[in-house]
């Protein structure tokens, strides 16, 4: 099942990834559902608390 996350101003956001240079995947949020994928274990999810932006981060 994909990650969904709403945000305070109540927009949906889906979380995708790919793959960057050497290997390394990239997380990102975007509006369009198509292609989301599971939040990964040890990560967590964080707000810009100035824009509302949705960000990927990894549990301490």
């Amino acid at each position: 099942m994909a990650f969904s996350y709403t945000n305070k101003k109540g927009i949906t956001f889906w979380l995708h990834e790919r793959e960057g240079k050497g290997g390394a995947k990239l997380y990102y949020f975007s509006k369009d559902p198509e292609g989301a994928v599971d939040l990964p274990e040890g990560f967590e999810v964080i707000e810009n608390e100035k824009t509302g932006l949705p960000m990927v981060k990894k549990r301490q």
